[in-house]
């Protein structure tokens, strides 16, 4: 059997913990009261068994010892979520924008999968992605 985890937490440097949380509460995401929320770190729960820890810059240096990427001029990684339909993601991505994130690029329809982008309030970069697996599973 592969190896698979069984929960998965990523942690963000963010600049402000409380406007971090107010942005991703206001995408519609939630809580996870069994870790902690103070001015220090906050968990969002982004999908079943997946978490974002937001972590101040300070906390996340003296867990790893090294500088945070600066967003500005460096991209770490892309944070790619699936959601069930295209309306789904224009909804996310626009609601991203009105609450102070910035959109990426523009939005793009490859038939199979449509995607668009968007820079939450410390610049990390999260894709935002409806996936149609209808085709696929009728092909043989």
């Amino acid at each position: 059997m592969a190896l698979t985890s069984t929960f998965t937490s990523l942690n963000l440097p963010v600049n402000n913990v409380e406007q971090s949380k107010a942005f991703f509460i206001g995408l519609g995401f939630e809580l996870n009261p069994q870790f902690p929320d103070n001015e220090k770190s906050v968990a969002i729960v982004i999908g079943d068994n997946l978490q974002v820890m937001l972590l101040t810059k300070e906390l996340l240096k003296s867990l790893t010892q090294k500088e945070t990427v600066d967003t500005e001029k460096y991209a770490q990684m892309t944070i790619a979520l699936a959601f069930e339909s295209r309306e789904k993601v224009d909804e996310i991505v626009n609601t991203a924008v009105s609450l102070g994130g910035k959109s990426y690029e523009e939005p793009e329809d490859y038939g199979f999968m449509y995607h668009w982008a968007f820079e939450d309030l410390d610049g990390h970069m999260w894709a935002i992605n409806y996936m149609n697996t209808e085709p696929a599973q009728g092909q043989g």
